[in-house]
């Protein structure tokens, strides 16, 4: 491989980690991936920063909590000055190149939601030199059909399915470049996230009869609500598949052109989805189905079709990517790069912290055994996204937003040993004071860390004085 390897991001969204075969599944919903697993290393235990779509998408491009970027609810965009991956990968003599979902230029608070407009080129984090991109991709095609803008912001209509024409921009690029110039792509599918405006997962034509026979993760069973997996999971299963199927014709593009081997692939998601069994939608909460993510990578030191079993986040990708093309990190990128976590004697990896938005204002910790979060109900209330839910309601939710408090209540505590899919609510019994307490000590560390105050963390089911 050469000193500055190529590197491509192929994201999914809303992906739960156990829909491919290298955590589990056992339908054919990801053969290439799965290969591609045995070439480089599989990550057991990879989590989102951040459950929503919008801040996650900002933690990834900048490797910063969303308490420092703004970017801490959905159409809210990177500030034109923002530090990127892509900033500084074009400075370092790198081609940049985004295809697919951006969600990162919209601003409501300033009337700049550009939903169905073409991005200015200021507005795109530092991708020039080949983009297709929508800001909401789902409001700008279906399952079927649509259009995304180029750099130019000339529209550019696409006929079939979506995941197919996506790739097949990112497939253009990848024919037709002609420098010598190492490059960095960013491939962001929309799949198998659902389609808003519908109400229901896309699948291509044919999924409900391919996938009618999957095992129901269990978490799903026994929720708060019912949720709506069983009327979508085998579409979603058979968006999973349409993933894999393109991602083996970035792969093969890659090998007829002679750029496999001197290529880096990550492959994740912005977050998970627990199917409206929760508080939150589809994401928005602390719980696992939409915390826990894929995350393969292939290439370079990534190799050898090794398992780790550390903790890792999506926050560290940014610093990962970076590391990867020999770039220094910036000074406000302080986490590790996950090239550390194949050394064996690697000294972190035991906990990841992440925040949560829009629904609620909330913060968590989660260790190998516990998972303890808290949240600011006397800062932002709990919003219900229920079938009463408006797209006024929503625009007002995220008015109604906050970055951050300085003060939390316990909301959570679940042992993953005894309950891996987080039923049994240990936070208000007294046997668990010592743990609470120790999790509460590195939780306000982790917030430290990632730019925030250390807070004062209540009691489960204390009121404190409202500020709304």
């Amino acid at each position: 491989m050469k000193n500055k390897p190529n590197i491509i991001v192929y994201l999914s969204d809303q992906q739960r980690h156990d829909t491919l075969g290298c955590y589990g599944q056992k339908l054919e919903v990801s053969p290439v991936l799965d290969e591609l697993a045995k070439e480089g290393v599989v990550f057991e235990t990879a989590f989102t920063c951040q459950p929503v779509c919008g801040p996650a998408r900002a933690c990834l491009q900048t490797g910063k909590y969303p308490n420092l970027t703004g970017c801490y609810v959905n159409e809210v965009g990177l500030r034109n000055d923002e530090v990127t991956i892509a900033k500084e990968l074009s400075k370092a003599g790198y081609e940049t190149a985004y295809v697919g979902k951006w969600h990162l230029a919209s601003d409501f608070k300033n009337d700049l939601v550009m939903v169905k407009k073409p991005i200015p080129p200021e507005r795109m984090g530092g991708y020039t030199d080949y983009v297709m991109v929508s800001e909401a991709l789902e409001l700008t095609s279906h399952g079927y059909d649509g259009y995304v803008f180029d750099k130019d912001g000339k529209r550019v209509d696409f006929t079939g399915f979506r995941t197919d024409c996506i790739t097949d921009y990112a497939i253009h690029y990848l024919q037709n470049k002609t420098s010598d110039k190492p490059f960095f792509m960013f491939l962001s599918h929309i799949e198998p996230h659902q389609q808003n405006d519908r109400d229901c997962y896309e699948g291509p034509d044919g999924s409900r009869e391919r996938f009618k026979d999957y095992e129901v993760p269990k978490d799903l069973i026994g929720g708060k609500y019912k949720g709506d997996w069983e009327e979508n999971y085998p579409d979603y299963l058979g968006c999973c598949r349409k993933l894999d199927d393109n991602l083996g014709k970035v792969i093969t593009t890659l090998k007829e052109k002679g750029m496999y081997e001197d290529t880096i692939i990550i492959y994740t998601s912005d977050h998970g989805c627990h199917f409206k069994t929760q508080e939150g939608e589809y994401k928005r909460n602390s719980f696992d189905s939409c915390l826990r993510i894929p995350l393969v990578i292939s290439g370079g030191p990534f190799k050898g079709g090794l398992r780790s079993d550390r903790l890792v986040s999506n926050i560290q990708l940014a610093s990962t990517i970076l590391s990867l093309a020999g770039i220094e990190m910036p000074k406000d990128m302080v986490y590790e790069s996950l090239e550390e976590a194949l050394d064996e004697n690697c000294s972190w990896g035991d906990d990841v912290f992440f925040q949560i938005s829009e629904t609620e204002l909330g913060r968590g910790i989660r260790t190998k055994r516990w998972k303890y979060s808290v949240n600011a109900p006397h800062v932002q209330p709990l919003l219900h996204m229920d079938e009463h839910f408006t797209t006024e309601g929503y625009y007002e939710m995220l008015e109604n937003s906050k970055p951050g408090s300085d003060s939390y209540v316990e909301q959570y505590l679940f042992d993953l040993e005894a309950d891996p899919y987080e039923k049994h609510n240990l936070v208000s019994e007294a046997a668990y004071k010592d743990v609470r307490a120790a999790l509460a000590k590195r939780l306000g560390e982790c917030m430290l860390r990632a730019g925030e105050e250390v807070p004062q963390i209540y009691p489960f089911g204390t009121e404190l004085p409202r500020r709304y």
